[in-house]
């Protein structure tokens, strides 16, 4: 199996999550994949699926997965996007009772990161805190 057929669940992820400027090179064992993503949530995604499909430190990819929001536009409208990474034993209600002081605003945690079942996180995932 190629790195590419490998990685395709990635590649897809990046094309329909509207990824532009991508670039896709297999050499010497090593996927390298450059992507600019719209939003910190698309790339968060695009993270956790590159972990999903090829562990948490997998060798055989490089990704520089960018977003347009990393360049600032100087509105200064738009605050600072923070994440947290889910370590082990933890809940989405617990995360928001941490970052709202409120551990019923899980949805707001789940929706910014397009979770459809908030029981299921899993350590090592990267988290948008809306």
């Amino acid at each position: 199996m190629s790195l590419q057929d490998k990685y395709a669940p990635v590649i897809t992820l990046i094309n329909n999550s509207g990824g532009r400027e991508v670039s896709i090179v297999e050499e010497a064992g090593v996927l390298k994949v450059a992507a600019t993503v719209p939003s910190p949530t698309e790339k968060i995604a695009v993270w956790n699926e590159i972990k999903r499909v090829g562990g948490e430190a997998a060798t055989d990819i490089m990704a520089d997965i960018r977003m347009d929001s990393e360049v600032p536009t100087g509105g200064g409208a738009s605050a600072a996007t923070k994440t947290y990474t889910v370590q082990s034993g933890d809940t989405l209600s617990k995360i928001a009772k941490e970052q709202y002081g409120d551990a019923n605003d899980y949805m707001k945690i789940a929706d910014a990161n397009g979770i459809s079942n908030p029981d299921l996180i899993k350590p090592g995932q990267e988290l948008i805190i809306p």
